[in-house]
């Protein structure tokens, strides 16, 4: 097959967006793309993959325990799409093993591999339908990297992606660097080429748009190579790739990857790709948790996922992989829904909704909670003993409640005696059961 490319002799680097001695540029023009959900979106997962290399190397007993987690999280819903594993050592090839011997429907397991056909053998041995294929996309990449000019890596991507569709194998071709790629110069001759391929073959061939660098930006009007709204549109429109077979891979380097990754859904592109917990190469990638809740307010309803496993997973990192979940992480941290503010605990007393923004006890399984300080009051403690104990509304604690006095001067005692700390759960609990000893028999069911 002849190969149309474009080539240069000099890469073009973006040197007036990315002047390295300085930050980052915005560029804009003002172009206006229209928003385009498909019907269907998904997550896929790369905790094993690229999760993976930022921690210690999970065992083969953990990977599979976290895909069953991730089983259980997706629950036949079909949301958690994908998972991605390495193949290069025994240990990973025994844990893709173990795990296809679950037979889940979801997540499907697919592979990674380097863009050369040794590689491509270890995908076949496996009898994996489809494996990522690394395909650095930037000038960056391809002159200073790779060494290539742009038709030898054209040339080198797309035979192997000839390879994997001759032996039946769907390719996913990661385009790293994306966000510092030539997008007419390269991204979308390389994009076309696959779609050739794919009408030759009459198979899928997959783009997954690697924000290598945490580069991409949402903003509407802004200019290639950063603009993810034109990025996911030019694929599109101008590749003719179709929207399932495009999949956005974001990192967190300037703190957009939650918004770059539901960007890409609004503008067309079916598949966001995350970790757990957002583990990843310096800052991160996409948080798999934090997607499960863009994709609940995008399409008004999670199906039939079991919310309440990403507790589980959270306790599992620590209590075995020894990764501490910082405590404000949303939804998943230790202190994600508890308050501070002597203010905001007087409105929790009256009414949860108040600052709770949706029940996290019913979806997550974590009540919301208030910390109890110098500053709480009696609102805060009473508010505090209605969340740990699960008082309902017909047996929860008043702020006037006369048993909450001597809880409030024993913590009023403990910071003129000059604490700095909030007082700890074990601590209140202590206070409850002595000056309001039946409160087990009020709550609904046993203390958080």
């Amino acid at each position: 097959m002849i190969y149309n490319n474009i080539d240069t002799l000099r890469p073009n680097l973006y040197k007036e967006t990315f002047p390295y001695s300085e930050i980052p540029k915005v560029k804009f023009n003002n172009i206006q793309m229209p928003m385009d959900i498909p019907e269907d979106i998904w997550i896929t997962d790369t905790t094993f993959r690229d999760g993976q290399q930022s921690m210690s190397s999970m065992t083969v007993e953990q990977i599979v325990r976290i895909f069953d987690y991730l089983h259980q999280l997706d629950n036949g819903s079909g949301i958690i799409r994908q998972t991605e594993f390495f193949l290069y050592s025994e240990k990973d090839r025994e844990a893709v093993r173990q795990c296809m011997d679950r037979n889940y429907d979801f997540p499907q397991i697919t592979s990674w591999i380097r863009a050369n056909k040794e590689d491509f053998k270890l995908v076949k041995e496996m009898g994996i339908k489809e494996t990522g294929i690394l395909m650095s996309s930037s000038d960056y990449h391809i002159f200073h990297k790779l060494n290539m000019t742009r038709k030898e890596a054209m040339t080198q991507y797309l035979s192997i992606a000839e390879a994997a569709l001759q032996n039946g194998i769907i390719p996913r071709c990661h385009f790293e660097d994306i966000t510092r790629a030539d997008f007419f110069g390269f991204v979308a001759p390389l994009a076309k080429n696959l779609m050739e391929l794919s009408d030759k073959y009459n198979m899928p061939v997959k783009i997954r748009a690697a924000d290598t660098l945490g580069l991409g930006i949402p903003y509407i009007g802004s200019e290639l190579p950063r603009s993810v709204p034109a990025l996911i549109h030019g694929l599109r429109y101008y590749c003719g790739v179709p929207s399932s077979s495009i999949e956005w891979h974001g990192h967190n380097d300037f703190n957009n990857v939650v918004v770059n990754s539901s960007t890409s859904w609004l503008y067309g592109g079916s598949s966001v790709n995350s970790t757990l917990f957002g583990i990843g190469e310096r800052t991160g990638n996409c948080p798999l948790e934090s997607m499960v809740f863009e994709y609940g307010q995008i399409k008004g309803n999670t199906k039939d996922m079991d919310l309440k496993v990403i507790g589980d997973i959270a306790d599992y990192f620590e209590r075995e992989l020894g990764y501490i979940v910082p405590a404000r992480t949303p939804f998943v941290g230790s202190e994600f829904n508890i308050t501070r503010a002597g203010i905001h605990a007087d409105g929790m007393l009256k009414n949860k909704e108040i600052y709770n923004s949706f029940d996290t006890e019913k979806i997550l399984g974590k009540a919301p909670l208030v910390a109890v300080n110098s500053y709480s009051g009696l609102a805060g403690i009473a508010a505090w003993i209605n969340g740990f104990f699960r008082l309902d509304n017909n047996r929860k604690i008043e702020k006037n409640d006369q048993r909450i006095l001597p809880i409030k001067k024993w913590i009023d005692d403990q910071y003129e005696n000059g604490r700095i700390s909030s007082i700890t759960n074990e601590e209140l609990k202590g206070l409850a059961y002595k000056y309001i000893p039946h409160i087990l028999d009020t709550s609904q069911t046993k203390a958080i």
